[in-house]
C-alpha cells in the first residue's frame, strides 16, 4: 500500500503537480509558494462512489468531475482540471496506482483543461513533433523506440498533450521521460528486461526511462501516422484525407468516451477542425508475420525527407 507521504512537486505535461503519492517517473522540481496546477491527494471516496455509481458501471462522468473504480486497485476522482483524489484499495500495488494516475487520470485532467489528449507516442524529428497512433497492440511505442534508436527524441508516450496557438498551430507539450514497451519489443531491440521495471504484475510490459533522449520544450505537431495491422507481407502507406481526419482524431483521442458526458463535444470538434488544416495524416499498414519497426522508422524518416525536398 501507498503510505502517508508529504507532498512533492513535479513537472509533467507542461503542468506543475503537487502529489502526496510519490511519482518517481516525473521530474522533481522546486517552486516558490505552494500553488501548483494540479494537486494529487488521498482521501476516502467510497461514500461519493456509493452515492453516484451504478453497480454495472466503472465510471461516473459529468461536467464537473470524472470518477472511476479499478477492482483491486483504487477509486479515482478527477475534478475541475486541477485535482486528483485517490482511494487505494487495501493491498493494491503502488505501481498500478501510478499507472492509472499518469494515464487515465492525467488524460482526464488534460481534457478538463481543454488540452487535447491524443492516445499514442510523439517523437521529435528535425524540430517537429510527429504522433504515432493506433489501437492497443498496434506497435506505437515500439515504432517510437525504433525512431529513438536512430537518434530522434521522445516527446510523450501514451498520452500526447496538444494545444493550439493563437494562429491555430498545434503544439505537443512533453509529458515525462519514459516509454512503455512489451517484453517482445525489448527482445527485438536486444534490451535486457531485467534492467527495467515491470509496469504491472499481470503484464509483460516494462517502463523504459529515456532521460537522455527526451525533449523538454513544446514542438509544433507536423504529422500523424496511424499504425494498423494488415494481412499483406509488405508495408502499405496511404494518406488520410478530408473528413476521415475528423474521425481519426476523435477515435485516437485518449479516453474519448469522456468527451460527450463531460460536455466537451463542441470543444473537441472545433479543436479538430483547426488542427486538420495544419498537419499531415498517413496510415501505415504493417504485416504481422515479422518485426517491422526498423523498416517503418526508415519509411517515416524517408517520407519526411522527401516532403522537405518538395517544400523546399
Amino acid at each position: 500500500m501507498i503510505g502517508i507521504e508529504k507532498k512533492t512537486v513535479y513537472e509533467a505535461f507542461g503542468l506543475t503537480v503537487s502529489s502526496e503519492i510519490p511519482l518517481p517517473e516525473l521530474l522533481h522540481i522546486n517552486i516558490e509558494g505552494d500553488k501548483t496546477d494540479i494537486v494529487i491527494e488521498k482521501d476516502d471516496l467510497y461514500p461519493l462512489w456509493n452515492e453516484h455509481s451504478d453497480p454495472n458501471e466503472d465510471f461516473v462522468i459529468n461536467k464537473e468531475w470524472i470518477m472511476f473504480h479499478v477492482s483491486g486497485t483504487a477509486i479515482f476522482l478527477i475534478q475541475s482540471g486541477n485535482r486528483i483524489v485517490v482511494s487505494p484499495i487495501n493491498g493494491a500495488y503502488d505501481d498500478e496506482i501510478r499507472l492509472y494516475i499518469l494515464g487515465t487520470c492525467m488524460g482526464a485532467i488534460l481534457m478538463q483543461r481543454k488540452i487535447l489528449p491524443i492516445h499514442g507516442s510523439a517523437v521529435a524529428i528535425d524540430g517537429k513533433a510527429y504522433a504515432i497512433v493506433g489501437d492497443s497492440g498496434a506497435g506505437k511505442s515500439t515504432l517510437a523506440s525504433a525512431l529513438l534508436k536512430k537518434g530522434y527524441q521522445l516527446i510523450s508516450d501514451d498520452v500526447i498533450p496538444v494545444t493550439l496557438t493563437n494562429e491555430n498551430v498545434p503544439f505537443v507539450t512533453p509529458s515525462y521521460p519514459q516509454q512503455k514497451l512489451w517484453l517482445e519489443s525489448l527482445k527485438h531491440f536486444e534490451m535486457d528486461s531485467t534492467n527495467y521495471q515491470s509496469l504491472t504484475v499481470r503484464e509483460n510490459k516494462f517502463a523504459v526511462p529515456v532521460q537522455n533522449q527526451f525533449v523538454t520544450d513544446p514542438l509544433p505537431l507536423a504529422g500523424v501516422f496511424e499504425l494498423v495491422k494488415g494481412d499483406n507481407d509488405e508495408i502499405e502507406v496511404k494518406p488520410i484525407e478530408h473528413l476521415q481526419r475528423f474521425y481519426k482524431l476523435y477515435y485516437h483521442t485518449y479516453r474519448n468516451s469522456f468527451i460527450q458526458q463531460s460536455g466537451l463535444m463542441d470543444w473537441h470538434f472545433n479543436t479538430s477542425a483547426k488542427m486538420i488544416k495544419k498537419i499531415d495524416f498517413f496510415q501505415l499498414r504493417r504485416p504481422t508475420n515479422r518485426f517491422t519497426a526498423p523498416d517503418l522508422s526508415d519509411l517515416i524518416v524517408n517520407m519526411l525527407k522527401m516532403e522537405e525536398i518538395v517544400h523546399d
